[in-house]
Formats: structure tokens, C-alpha cells, sequence
């Protein structure tokens, strides 16, 4: 199974050191050109910046044959290309954590799932401790809704 993945589930990842587990429950990640520059850009943390300039094998970059014009005007070139990169390649699921990029790849009936969703499913296969991994992404600019997280915990 290949899935798209945005740009900040891919940072946060990093930056707990679970990127792995997306090999692990998906297989291949393809990623769009745009989300690399995003995460090669100077102010990226250097972990992400390493990550992204000597991808795993398990990460394909692909540049996104369309770009769909009447997406919301809000997203971002990363969010774009990775919703016309996951309909290109009719990917099961794209990986994607800002609300407006979930609305846009949902209204073109993408499944979606986020970081938090990604860290739920994972500790579910037993890839690693939920708790743990809340923890660390704490430590990160990742905000998690306060209502959430007690859900969240109570589902380990």
C-alpha cells in the first residue's frame, strides 16, 4: 500500500523519533516535491531538514502531474500537492494535520488521518507506547486540542 503524507505529520514524527512506524503500518509514503522544499527550508529543525535531503527507501517523492485549481485558497503548496498527489496516485489515505487541508481532501473523498490518529493507530499494532509518544510530541510546537487528549488516553 502506498499513502501521501503532508509535511507537519512527517515533522512531528521526526521530531519523537517515530517516523519508522509509517514504513511499518503503510509500507511506502510518497510525498510531493513541494512537501520536501517545505521540509528542506532553512527554519525546519535539522533532524527534519537530515530526514528530508536522504529520504528512507520506503519514501517516494513524486511531483504531482495536476495541481487542482479550486482547492481552498487557504492551503498551502504542501497541502495541495499532497491532495492532488494522493488522487493522482488514488492513495487509500493521506496523512494531513491542518483542519482546512482534512475539509479540502475529504470534500474529494480522501480518507484522512493525522499525527494523533497515526499515534493511536500505531500503539494499537503495539509500534509504540501512546503514552510515551504524547509525551514527546508535547515537547514539540504540536498542538493538542485539551479535549482530545483525555479520549485519546482512555482509548489505550
Amino acid at each position: 500500500m502506498i499513502v501521501v503524507a503532508d509535511t507537519s505529520p512527517l515533522n512531528y514524527l521526526i521530531l519523537i523519533d517515530q517516523i519508522r512506524i509509517l514504513s511499518q503500518m503503510y509500507g511506502r509514503i510518497a510525498i510531493p516535491t513541494a512537501v520536501q522544499d517545505e521540509m528542506l527550508r532553512q527554519e525546519a529543525p535539522p533532524q527534519v531538514r537530515e530526514w528530508a535531503a536522504n529520504p528512507p527507501e520506503w519514501v517516494e517523492i513524486h511531483r504531482p502531474q495536476t495541481a487542482v485549481p479550486f482547492f481552498d485558497k487557504d492551503l498551502d503548496i504542501g497541502e495541495s500537492e499532497a491532495i492532488s498527489l494522493a488522487l493522482q496516485l488514488k492513495a487509500p489515505i493521506i496523512i494531513i494535520d491542518e483542519t482546512v487541508g482534512r475539509r479540502e481532501a475529504q470534500a474529494h473523498g480522501l480518507r484522512v488521518i493525522g499525527t494523533l490518529g497515526i499515534l493511536r493507530d500505531a500503539h494499537a499494532l503495539n509500534l509504540l507506547d501512546l503514552k510515551t509518544a504524547i509525551e514527546r510530541l508535547k515537547t514539540t510546537s504540536f498542538r493538542i486540542p485539551a479535549a482530545i487528549l483525555p479520549e485519546l488516553l482512555r482509548q489505550e
